[in-house]
């Protein structure tokens, strides 16, 4: 197999990034205002969704290394606060969904806290840092669904060792408001609804429909491996499939969801990294 080159990412000015990101933001804002009755609504007392299609949850607290245990507390009040926004989302045939377009911008004024953040590989802290697993749940779910997904981004860095990873490598949609979203469209004629909640422990999610169930979903990997680059980094690759099995004749189908390559924020081979 021939190995993928990855360049060493680019520094960039603090007044660039800045810039940039108010422009990527007013761009997005516009596209909202354009397409606004093209997005799903919210309504928590629609229970025409019965029918379970999957279900899953998160740790809420890892203890991570180098990390202070306040960002991951924090983290939890900005995901009780996003989800109050996205809780009982009900995505019509035809509708958009887009967490940034529900949950609005962080901000101390909201009530959003400091969370653990990514910028440019750096491990650091911003206002609503910590949404990003809302967004790798949401995610995970709806590849178990036949939602088409129209916008996800992919972590550029691996930061973390796979301490208790219980999904393959890159099953992951890291989120920036509002540019960096995850967007589903509903192509089917079924009606989704989308509930999400928090216990002591975990983040939950679970997708419904309308309709029963009529295929079962399986995500899986291969490809998966670890090279180091020229410039003396290591980088980690794989590929994302989904396979749909027809519950009445067995009809299986194979379809590619994403391949992903990321640079490594610790050093692969090395036992105990988070010691």
């Amino acid at each position: 197999m021939q190995d993928i080159i990855i360049d060493k990412p680019i520094k960039r000015s603090k007044l660039r990034l800045k810039l940039g990101k108010e422009y990527f933001i007013l761009k997005r804002k516009f596209d909202w205002w354009r397409h606004r009755n093209a997005y799903c609504t919210v309504d928590i007392n629609n229970n025409t969704c019965c029918y379970s299609h999957k279900k899953h949850q998160s740790v809420l607290l890892r203890q991570l290394k180098d990390v202070d245990m306040y960002l991951q507390y924090n983290k939890i009040t900005n995901l009780r606060l996003a989800i109050e926004k996205l809780n009982g989302s009900i995505i019509k045939p035809n509708q958009r969904f887009s967490i940034w377009q529900k949950v609005g911008r962080p901000s101390k004024r909201r009530g959003f806290l400091e969370g653990l953040s990514l910028h440019n590989g750096q491990i650091g802290k911003d206002i609503g840092g910590g949404l990003c697993q809302l967004g790798n749940l949401i995610y995970w779910i709806v590849l178990h669904s036949d939602l088409t997904i129209v916008e996800r981004w992919r972590h550029s860095f691996d930061v973390f060792p796979d301490v208790n990873r219980t999904i393959p490598f890159a099953c992951g949609a890291t989120l920036s408001y509002n540019y960096v979203d995850l967007q589903l469209l509903n192509k089917t004629n079924t009606t989704y609804r989308l509930n999400l909640w928090l216990d002591d422990e975990y983040l939950h999610g679970e997708l419904l429909a309308d309709t029963p169930l009529s295929y079962t979903y399986e995500v899986f990997e291969t490809d998966h491996r670890i090279e180091q680059q020229w410039w003396g980094g290591y980088t980690r690759h794989n590929k994302i499939w989904q396979r749909k099995t027809h519950l009445i004749d067995n009809h299986v189908e194979e379809k590619l969801i994403s391949e992903n390559h990321a640079i490594m924020m610790y050093i692969p081979y090395l036992k105990n990294n988070d010691d």
